[in-house]
């Protein structure tokens, strides 16, 4: 399987990292080697997260608070949104309409 990680999910891993970042040098880069090994696990798990929001299945994040946001097509796996689930349900569910 291809994972494709779309703009919108590149936009939510560096304001992540730069959250993590201001709270610790260092903790950014573990924030992005964590998520991106998460996202990396997508190859053989695709497809087993529930549906959470209008056809996004949800991968929670391992070590940190956050929800990884995906579509499967085909041999494709789209990565639509990587937000904090410290959020507001309804933020999250307006984040995922412009994703």
């Amino acid at each position: 399987m291809r994972i494709q990680i779309l703009e919108s999910a590149e936009t939510d891993l560096v304001e992540g990292y730069s959250f993590y970042e201001e709270q610790e040098p260092g903790l950014g880069s573990y924030f992005l080697e964590s998520l991106y090994s998460d996202i990396q696990s997508l190859t053989l798990y695709a497809g087993i997260h529930r549906i959470a929001y209008r056809g996004y299945h949800r991968l929670l994040s391992k070590r940190f608070p956050f929800a990884i946001f995906y579509t499967l097509a085909q041999e494709t796996i789209s990565i639509h949104a990587v937000v904090d689930c410290r959020r507001r349900p309804a933020w999250i569910r307006k984040h995922l309409r412009g994703a």
